[in-house]
Formats: structure tokens, C-alpha cells, sequence
């Protein structure tokens, strides 16, 4: 989605513009120019533009440089290697790969201003939705619906990346953004359970076709579930259950037979996608100078072979190839096709590539650059790949139940089942539902979808297996806080611990 930003210096990188949709599915949006923030808010309509300028900082993958989850954080963790041309290519990826990460080279500028943008937005949409007069209410409540779950979502991301934020609920004057401190992580994470938990009530169920990537109750008790898990107080155990539980058994998702029709581009939205960022063509885009801009998803082209030649694939850059610990991890699972392309398959059956950085001749599939859907009109087609992300998806929901009762001692029956579900999906027999088990499920059920690093950190095992490739407990937990925040605010910010 293309913006025009207007920026302020570093805390807060905010913008504003406003866009009709067109005909397709939600978010494949067409510019339609900007107008004052004072005259604007008036029609539904207005407010409907600015709830999308909410949900566009979603799909931005170019913040501050390259900064896509999914494959930055397989790349964090002991999936895949950074990859590219040499290691400066990319020095952000290649030093969070290696845990050589330090307030000036790291990934972490984009992060922060990719999700403070989105707190930003949220906060102003929902101080214009109070002073809004002639609105229809039920228009009205779900749009604060939507802002609070959109602010939630951006905040889990912050705490999950930093563990130290400001905490910002009001549209704050540009005088303030210089003065902010850190709030306790218990008061940011109390701000997230409260604003998904007023969101999930008010938002639907399903969703019209037309309306394909606008927030449902399933992905904000989803969300909320994960929040509660995420900070591992085992009192919440149960509480946190009972969240997935509800999203389990709601009847609106379903495992899909074929685990390949996950990642299918032309199968978007379907019944076991619970929360999926859309991306498009639409746009165009074309300026290699962008700030967080275009439709399009950029970790497509990344994640490619270089130099692809070949039937299936578009040539891509090379970057993320999978590591060695994930290929032989996955050996004899019937998931390994459709999560890892074989390089040496591929040169077999005839394709070339060029061997990069770190190659392993091992890339990721989920989101390979698939040739049948590369860019031919105009811009560039590297930042145009019409392919979505699933953050959140049936299986994911099912694994996270199940460790949920297995650690507080819930339904080891119900525990059984569910990972039961996932692995005959795949034709895998039963096994108990230990926690290792579970773990070992995710690792390879959801395999270079952005959780792996993310659940060794909650689970207190990121240590032992990425403490071979330079991770540190109490440190390397999180990210450090943008060296320029701490300067920008004089000193009010405080660095995370180690760095």
C-alpha cells in the first residue's frame, strides 16, 4: 500500500493517507490522495480510510531496510543463515544470524518504527472516533474494535522484539515524542490483554468476501491467548486454554487436508488461515527509494534462489537459505517438500542457481517467488509478489492448546488429540502429547513461519539451541533499543541490558 509520510524525527515515524478500496479484497487499495487531518474523520467513509492507513503498516516489510518478519526470524533462529551476496550484503541480518547485534547495526531500527507507526495510527483513529458526530454505531464500534486489536497486535510485536517500550495510548503531540520513558512490562502487556479483550466482543466472526483481511474474533482471542502464553506465568496456563479452545471448536476453521494448499498463493483466505496479511500487485510499485512502501510482499524475492533457472521459480536473491539442523530435522517428514526446496533436487531435474552466502542448497518454500506469480506489469517485480502471509493459522492454535494443558495440567486427553489432528493431516502416526512433543511439533509443523524464535524465547530453551551460534541468556532475549532513540529522546530511553 503506498503512502505519502509525513515523518517525525525517529520515536514515532508517523503518516498519513487516506484510500478507497477498489474492487478486489481488502487492502488491495488504490491511492486516492490525502486531505488535512482536521477535515477529515467526518463520513464513515473517512474513518474507513483511516482504519485502513492502520492496517497498511502491517504489510510493510521495508522499514528502516529490510525487515520482514517471517524470514528475519527464521534467520534469528536456527533455521535458516542470512544468506545474500557476502556478509554486507545485508550486515543487520548477518549480525542477527550470529548474535554480533549492537544498537548501531541491527534490524531493530525498522521494527521500531514499522510498529510505533501502527500505534500511532491506531491512537489517532481512536481519539477521532471519540469526537465523531452522524456515525452509525454499530460502523463505529467495530472500527474501535478493529484500531484496539490493530494497537494490540503492534504492541505484542514491540514487547516481543525489545521488552522495554514506551507505553502510548493517546495521539501524543510532536513536543512529547522526545520525553517518553519505558513502561513496566507488566502495564504494556495489561494494555494489550485489555485492548484485545474489548476488541474480540465486538468484532464478527466471519468475513465477506470483500472484506478478506479485516480482523475477526477468533484472530484477537487468538492473539489474546498467545499474549497470555507468551508471558509464562503458570496461573494463566488454563486461561490461556480456554482461549484456543474457544478458537478450536468455533467451527469457523478447519485443518486443511492437503498441508501444500496452505501456502498456495492462489488459495488465499482459506478455512484454517486465522490471521493472514494481504499482499498485492496492484500497486505497481516501482520506486527502489521507498520507505515502507507498496502492496507487495518483499520476502518473496529474498528467499529465492539467485539466478534461478528453471520451471518453477522466479530468480530470487538468495538470502535465508535453510540451515543443515532444520534439513536433517525435517528428513522423512512428509511437511519437507513443502516447507524446504531441495537445491540439489532442483540441479538434478535440470534448474540452475547461483550458490551465495552461507549456501546450504537448501531455501525456504512456504514463501519461494513462484514464477506464475511474478510481477509483469508495470514497476518492478520484485516488490510486487501478490502472496500473503498466515501469521496465525489452525494448527498453530491447536499446538499452543495443547501445550497450554500439558504445562498446567488441563485435559491430557483433549492435549492428545490436537496434536494428533495435526500430524495425521500429514499421515504421521499418534505419539504422546509430552511437551517435547509438542515442541517438536511446532518446530516442524510451522517451520519458517516466524514462530520458532519466538517460542524458544518464551520457553527458556533459546539458549541451549542457539547458544552454539553466539546467543546469550539475559541478553540476546530481546533486541537493543535503536541507538538513535536513545539519542533523539537524550537519554529518557534506556538501553536493554548488554547492550
Amino acid at each position: 500500500m503506498k503512502l505519502k509520510h509525513i515523518l517525525y524525527p525517529s520515536l514515532l515515524a508517523t503518516s498519513l493517507a487516506f484510500f478507497s478500496a477498489c474492487d478486489k479484497d481488502f487492502l488491495e487499495l488504490q491511492p486516492r490522495g490525502t486531505e488535512l487531518e482536521d477535515n477529515f474523520y467526518k463520513t464513515e467513509e473517512q474513518v474507513y480510510q483511516g482504519l485502513i492507513a492502520v492496517y497498511d503498516v502491517m504489510q510493510w516489510g521495508t522499514s528502516g531496510g529490510y525487515t520482514m518478519k517471517m524470514p528475519l526470524l527464521s534467520v534469528a533462529s536456527d533455521e535458516a543463515h542470512a544468506g545474500g551476496s557476502d556478509a554486507s550484503d545485508q550486515p543487520t541480518w548477518v549480525r542477527w544470524d550470529n548474535f554480533t547485534i549492537d544498537p548501531f547495526i541491527t534490524p531493530s531500527v525498522g521494527l521500531w518504527q514499522k510498529n510505533f507507526s501502527g500505534v500511532y495510527r491506531a491512537n489517532l483513529l481512536l481519539s477521532k472516533l471519540e469526537g465523531a458526530t452522524g456515525l452509525d454505531p454499530a460502523f463505529s464500534t467495530r472500527v474501535a474494535a478493529e484500531a484496539k486489536a490493530l494497537r494490540a497486535y503492534f504492541y505484542f510485536d514491540l514487547m516481543r522484539f525489545f521488552g522495554n517500550v514506551p507505553l502510548i495510548t493517546t495521539a501524543i503531540p510532536t513536543s512529547e515524542l522526545y520525553s517518553q520513558t519505558q513502561s513496566a512490562p507488566a502495564d504494556v502487556y495489561a494494555q494489550i490483554e485489555k485492548d484485545l479483550t474489548e476488541a474480540r466482543v465486538a468484532l464478527p466472526s466471519t468475513l465477506p468476501t470483500a472484506e478478506k483481511g479485516r480482523l475477526t474474533k477468533g484472530a484477537a482471542t487468538a492473539m489474546l491467548g498467545k499474549v497470555i502464553l507468551y508471558q509464562n506465568n503458570n496461573a494463566r496456563l488454563a486461561e490461556a486454554a480456554g482461549l484456543f479452545n474457544e478458537v478450536n471448536t468455533s467451527g469457523t476453521y478447519q485443518l486443511l487436508q492437503n498441508y501444500g494448499d496452505i501456502f498456495d498463493p492462489a488459495n488465499k483466505f482459506h478455512l484454517e488461515s486465522i490471521l493472514e496479511i494481504p499482499h498485492s500487485n496492484l500497486a505497481s510499485w516501482g520506486d527502489w527509494t521507498w520507505v515502507n512502501g507498496g502492496e507487495g510482499n518483499v520476502a518473496p524475492q529474498y528467499v529465492g534462489p539467485d539466478g534461478y533457472n528453471g520451471p518453477t521459480f522466479a530468480s530470487g536473491w538468495g538470502f535465508a537459505p535453510i540451515s543443515l539442523d532444520l534439513v536433517n530435522a525435517m528428513q522423512g517428514d512428509p511437511r519437507f517438500e513443502h516447507t524446504i526446496i531441495d537445491g540439489n533436487a532442483m540441479r538434478a531435474a535440470g534448474a540452475t542457481y547461483n550458490e551465495r552466502y552461507q549456501n546450504t542448497n537448501y531455501f525456504i518454500r512456504k514463501y519461494a517467488p513462484l514464477k506464475d506469480y511474478r510481477h509483469t506489469g508495470a514497476g518492478n517485480p520484485e516488490l510486487n509478489w501478490p502472496i500473503n502471509e498466515i501469521e496465525i493459522r489452525l494448527a498453530d492454535t491447536y499446538l499452543l492448546e495443547a501445550e497450554a494443558l500439558v504445562r498446567g495440567g488441563g485435559d491430557a486427553g483433549r492435549a492428545k488429540d490436537l496434536l494428533d489432528a495435526v500430524r495425521s493431516r500429514v499421515g504421521l502416526p499418534s505419539v504422546p502429547a509430552s511437551i517435547e512433543n509438542i515442541y517438536r511439533e511446532r518446530q516442524l509443523e510451522l517451520a519458517t513461519e516466524g514462530h520458532r524464535f519466538f517460542d524458544l524465547i518464551r520457553t527458556g530453551r533459546a539458549a541451549a539451541v542457539l547458544g552454539p551460534l553466539g546467543f546469550q541468556a539475559n541478553k540476546h532475549e530481546v533486541l537493543p533499543i535503536p541507538q538513535q532513540e536513545i539519542d533523539i529522546t537524550k537519554g529518557t530511553l534506556k538501553q536493554n541490558q548488554g547492550y
